[in-house]
């Protein structure tokens, strides 16, 4: 009886079944980490890959074989393409490089020419350039706190004369007219595109540089994937910020966004306003920030040109940020402060104005004589000088001090120049001001130089009274 009741259990309860490639899985849990996540994610993609020949034959061109061969042998090139060649060793498998090689720039030829079109072999393609471009990174041969490597110490991979060729045929086959959108999104899907980002953390700028290009046409002609790709751009730049502060693709991933930025409509969407605050104003907390600043300053200035409301939080950010011992930097700071400033309008430049100039007032007095000039240099701004001239009765007693002290000890004769000239301009904008705030200087100086002379004597007061105890000790053991 107990036999019979296992075995109607066995009927009745039905056996577990999960998809073998896990994609369900990873359309929940999207992995960023570039240097992993592209070899634990090889076989998720939708499409089944080619396999990976274990040979390469050679084969016929296409314009030599009859026009009903030819579909059957554009696949068999594609097929070939698919071939993984070891490129660690110069040496080895010379011949399969080269056919190859052959090979990838024959599909390029015709696929530039438009006189074939994708038809069936669209999947096929893709899964060929995926099999080829998707790889694990090789960990990083540089040091990371070197910025600027120079041009001898850049990465190159050495498999780039394939890798360029799969890319160009990548890129024309996301430009071509003839690719069908609603087709070509079932192969260039998500998955896809997070593979892409993930790619951005190559060394070799070549490589980077083209998936600059491919993903920025993607976001042009795939709307559907517009907001994957910002939110997995976002994904990236949390990562560095708040985790490894080390990444290679950052400047291009934010040239990407300058231009998307740019295209952005008015009113602005709260969406696009929190990626400015969540985003763009932290990147400016790493301090490898020089490698990309150009980048990232030029994204902050086009939200503050559409926006000018949004000013006031972008100052206010990067004075939270503001360096304090990396003089380099600050400079950087000062500069992309002036773009933003020439951008801001009255009613925003109010709100923030004594913080900002309190931090302007500490970069005069740096003894760093570049962050000093760079400081002085934004009195050369006619935007800058009208409306510091506007709010001229709270910035000058703001840096009176600093203009001061530039004068009697700073040990730069350019910084002592320059000085001068901020001194004079504000001397003509206000004579009867200049003078009230050289009062007050001198008044707060003289009690300065007060407090210090009762801090002496309190002292010579409490060297006497120790030196008195010292003899009465002294008397009382004798």
């Amino acid at each position: 009886m107990f036999n019979k009741i296992i075995k109607l259990a066995h009927k009745k309860c039905p056996k577990l079944e999960f998809p073998e490639n896990g994609q369900q899985f990873f359309e929940v849990v999207v992995k960023h980490a570039s240097r992993t996540a592209n070899s634990d994610s090889e076989n998720l993609h939708s499409s089944a890959p080619l396999p990976n020949p274990t040979a390469i034959e050679p084969l016929p061109p296409l314009q030599d074989v009859a026009v009903s061969d030819r579909p059957a042998l554009f696949l068999r090139k594609i097929q070939v393409c698919c071939f993984l060649c070891d490129f660690s060793d110069t040496l080895n498998s010379v011949y399969e490089k080269e056919t190859k090689r052959q090979t990838l720039e024959e599909l390029l030829e015709i696929i530039q020419s438009g006189s074939f079109g994708f038809g069936e072999n669209q999947e096929d393609l893709i899964n060929m350039v995926s099999l080829n471009i998707f790889r694990c990174l090789p960990p990083s041969s540089l040091n990371t706190d070197n910025v600027y490597p120079e041009d001898d110490d850049k990465y190159l991979d050495p498999s780039w004369p394939h890798l360029q060729l799969v890319y160009e045929i990548l890129l024309r086959y996301v430009v071509a007219p003839e690719t069908d959108i609603k087709t070509t999104k079932r192969y260039i899907d998500h998955v896809f595109v997070l593979k892409l980002v993930d790619l951005f953390d190559s060394e070799d700028q070549r490589e980077r540089e083209y998936l600059k290009t491919i993903l920025h046409r993607i976001y042009g002609k795939f709307m559907v994937h517009r907001p994957f790709i910002r939110k997995a751009i976002n994904n990236v730049f949390y990562r560095f910020i708040f985790e490894t502060q080390r990444h290679n693709g950052i400047a291009e991933l934010l040239e990407i966004l300058g231009s998307i930025i740019n295209g952005f409509a008015l009113p602005m969407k709260e969406e696009h306003k929190l990626f400015l605050m969540r985003n763009l104003i932290p990147l400016h907390k790493p301090k490898c920030i020089s490698s990309y600043h150009q980048q990232l300053s030029y994204c902050v200035v086009q939200f503050v040109e559409k926006d000018n409301r949004l000013a006031d939080p972008v100052i206010r950010g990067m004075l939270k940020y503001w360096p304090v011992t990396n003089c380099q930097k600050e400079v950087l700071f000062l500069g992309e402060l002036e773009e933003v400033l020439e951008a801001t309008q009255f009613p925003e430049f109010i709100r923030c104005i004594v913080s900002l100039f309190r931090q302007i007032g500490r970069c005069l007095n740096s003894p760093h004589f570049q962050v000093a000039e760079r400081a002085l240099y934004l009195w050369n701004n006619e935007h800058i000088i009208s409306i510091v001239a506007e709010n001229r009765n709270v910035i000058l007693p703001a840096i009176f001090e600093a203009l001061e002290n530039n004068m009697k000890s700073h040990w730069n004769r350019a910084v002592h120049g320059l000085t001068a000239n901020v001194r004079k301009m504000f001397l003509e904008m206000d004579a009867k001001l200049f003078e009230e705030c050289q009062r007050q200087y001198l008044e707060k100086e003289a009690r300065a130089r007060e407090l210090e002379e009762k801090r002496e004597l309190t002292w010579k007061k409490l060297e006497a009274v120790a030196a008195q105890a010292v003899r009465d000790d002294m008397v009382l053991v004798n």
